[in-house]
């Protein structure tokens, strides 16, 4: 996602002023936390974690049951806020806020702890020994998260991090402060209910710096969620306290639809991933490669269904896309717009800051025609606009989704289940959806991230659980054998005895393996008189 760790104002505030991102309207306050009040947070967490790593799967599982009661109990509640923060229609935060939250916490109760269990390894030649991986807490979680979903992005990196038995501390955007802290007190009601310290999970509020101070301040990993240049700052901050990091970095998903694809089908899949939550998505369909064949039908088929979607503010009136959340994401998608028709690109709708609606309302878009000249091609663009591109041949359609500097998401459209599987293994990324658009995520058990500048690690799925965890390998007694070869101090009979065992063991052939057991044999003997 570009999600910037948005521009501050100078001088800063000592409050953030939390407004409605399509209406203007003020909506709340959040304090702007210095360094002094970060370090104090984490402390705070780092403290009631020493407790709740203790607690076992049974009642971390009753906690995140509770938060799936109450969120399915006051999800229109919990939409609100975010369409408040965001901009979104509720439509939009039902399927990308609370469906995919919801999704998580089932997943987790489910398997979480399967996934945490103690997992047994081989020990190899040392049969005398047991080996396996233990998932121990790392400690303190911080998470540094975008605007884009308030909700989802507060909830989904910390449901696994809990589960693992761990504390979050999350710095949200300023631009989500007003939900954020909503939300937080609903979990720290939760918390309370059960016996457990609230302190456990922190909001932090305030702008840029703040996200710097939250990767210096003591926590055991960090995962952030927003632009390469950005998290390219994060690592480099990480670095120099060696706090690992998981960086999900945004993509320019491209979206392949063949000659033979179910066009109904495509054309419903390229409105979802082009205009949902106002194509402020990282997985957004940002590049729609079209075959020759159907080029014209699917412009049509599109067309028609973009002019015709309502916008609005989203809680005042049933609309099909809402607002903006940062009015210079505006100004990007404008410039990617110009750009792209400047160098031929043909406009069959939109392409400008909504008149009518004034404030931070973009018309939806359809840019046809376009090529790899083009900026839109390369550079998120995070807004609602279709981009689609003409290709003649399967690898052409390759070449031009490779050529791109994200690698996050993808999908291939075609009835061709030969074709399918050709198309998904040439594409770069870190997930590919054959005929349908975004499953990848809802399927928690599946990881999700990218490659190239779309981000370092996984979350979702086991390894996402894991990612939350020391990973750390413990060997323990099988036999109860006291006594072994001492091989300080060295004697005459020490190098060969071990020469003789590395090459009874490894030697190729029953013949070459017993002689040298022999030999090592007559060492050990010799080593044992001496």
């Amino acid at each position: 996602m570009d999600l910037p760790l948005a521009p501050s104002p100078p001088p800063h505030p000592s409050v953030i002023l939390c407004r409605d991102a399509a209406t203007g309207e003020v909506i709340g306050e959040a304090p702007v936390m210095d360094r002094a009040a970060i370090v104090a947070a984490v402390r705070r967490a780092r403290a009631a974690q020493l407790a709740w790593a203790r607690v076992g799967f049974e009642e971390r599982r009753g906690v995140l049951r509770e938060i799936l009661r109450d969120t399915l109990e006051h999800q229109e509640e919990l939409a609100q806020w975010a369409c408040r923060d965001s901009g979104k229609t509720m439509v939009d935060a039902a399927m990308g806020e609370i469906f995919p939250v919801c999704e998580k916490l089932r997943y987790t109760i489910a398997h979480g702890e399967a996934a945490l269990r103690r997992s047994p390894r081989r020990s190899g030649i040392l049969m005398h020994k047991s080996a396996a991986v233990e998932y121990a807490p790392l400690g303190v979680i911080g998470v540094i998260s975008p605007w884009n979903f308030p909700f989802h992005n507060l909830l989904c990196p910390l449901i696994p991090a809990l589960f693992a038995g761990n504390a979050v501390v999350t710095k949200v955007s300023e631009l989500a402060s007003a939900s954020s802290l909503r939300y937080l007190a609903r979990l720290r009601a939760i918390l309370r209910r059960r016996g457990h310290d609230p302190e456990l999970l922190q909001v932090i509020t305030g702008y840029g710096e703040a996200g710097q101070a939250l990767i210096g301040a003591g926590v055991d990993k960090i995962f952030f969620t927003g632009s390469p240049q950005n998290g390219r700052r994060v690592m480099a901050t990480a670095a120099e306290t060696m706090t690992p990091v998981v960086l999900e970095l945004g993509g320019k998903d491209p979206m392949i639809v063949c000659d033979d694809a179910a066009i109904e089908q495509a054309a419903d899949a390229a409105m979802l991933g082009v205009f949902t939550a106002c194509g402020q998505m990282c997985v957004g369909a940002e590049r729609i490669y079209v075959f020759d064949g159907i080029y014209e039908e699917f412009i049509d088929r599109v067309r028609s269904r973009i002019v015709a979607l309502r916008q609005g503010p989203p809680l005042h009136g049933e609309f099909d896309v809402g607002a903006m959340t940062m009015p210079r994401q505006i100004e990007i998608i404008q410039a990617l717009v110009d750009d792209a028709v400047a160098r031929g690109a043909r406009l069959l709708a939109g392409g400008r800051r909504s008149k009518a609606l004034g404030g931070n309302y973009y018309e939806p878009t359809l840019l046809v025609d376009v090529d790899h000249s083009m900026r839109i091609t390369q550079e998120e663009h995070f807004g609602p606009v279709m981009v689609v591109i003409r290709v003649s041949s399967e690898d052409e359609a390759l070449r031009l989704a490779n050529d791109c500097p994200y690698g996050l998401g993808s999908s291939v459209f075609t009835r061709d289940r030969r074709r399918a599987e050709r198309l998904t293994r040439g594409i770069v990324a870190g997930m590919t959806v054959v005929n349908d658009y975004g499953l990848a995520y809802m399927m928690q058990d599946l990881p999700f991230g990218g490659v190239k500048v779309s981000g370092v690690g996984r979350i979702n799925g086991p390894e996402g659980l894991r990612a939350c965890c020391n990973e750390k390998a413990v060997v323990r007694d099988r036999l109860p054998i006291r006594r072994g070869i001492s091989v300080y101090p060295v004697r005459d009979a020490t190098l060969p005895l071990l020469s003789e065992t590395i090459r009874a063991i490894y030697s190729e052939g029953p013949v070459a393996k017993a002689r040298a057991a022999v030999r090592a044999l007559r060492s050990l003997i010799e080593l044992a008189r001496s």
